[in-house]
């Protein structure tokens, strides 16, 4: 059966420079991404319909995933899919970089305005003890959400779709800003590509 494998990276380790140095960069894909990689599919080793299922759909249907493999799924198969989205959400800064109409005009919709999210989503992931994400969702209701998940809990784990989500476990920081993780949320906003932020909403509306 087909394995689970690292995404392809559409920009260099050192693309995201200052926001995000090198090392973190190749340690954070190299290592820690390939880990989750590594340990989802020895964890389905031998379960063929399951390794048959699609990221996502594994994810989001935990109870089909046999107990004594249950938490390395969730936990490899959550990381797995949560960095995933990440390195497609970044990008190098640039001044091309806009969001599309109907997700400016949903952010309005649910926020009162593009500072307010910001502020939100911000709050969200500077209070989240320990480790874990921040998210931008759709939830069930079609409406935009910012909200938050321990571990590598996914928002499709509670039926929600995930459009943004920002790292905040130690590894995705530390080298460059050590405990300073506010100054990391705050420079995450220069390099999210809303391109793809952008079109992730128009397919899952």
């Amino acid at each position: 059966m087909t394995k689970y494998t690292l995404p392809a990276l559409n920009y260099e380790f050192n693309a995201l420079e200052p926001h995000i140095d090198q090392q973190t960069m190749e340690i954070h894909y190299g290592k820690h991404h390939q880990t989750y990689v590594n340990n989802l599919n020895a964890a389905l080793e031998g379960k063929e319909k399951l390794q048959a299922k699609s990221l996502e759909e594994l994810v989001k249907n935990l109870d089909d995933v046999p107990e004594e493999i249950r938490i390395a799924v969730r936990n490899n198969g959550g990381g797995h899919l949560n960095h995933s989205l990440f390195w497609e959400v970044i990008a190098p800064a640039s001044g091309q970089n806009t969001i599309a109409t109907n997700l400016e005009k949903a952010i309005h919709e649910s926020f009162g305005s593009f500072e307010n999210f910001q502020k939100e989503f911000t709050a969200a992931a500077t209070t989240r003890f320990g480790s874990g994400w921040a998210w931008l969702i759709i939830n069930e209701d079609g409406k935009l959400q910012v909200t938050s998940t321990a571990n590598q809990d996914h928002p499709i784990m509670e039926g929600n779709q995930a459009i943004l989500g920002l790292d905040v476990w130690e590894h995705a920081y530390y080298l460059n800003y050590q405990n300073r993780r506010p100054e990391y949320i705050s420079s995450f906003f220069n390099i999210i590509n809303w391109n793809v932020v952008s079109e992730k909403y128009e397919q899952n509306i």
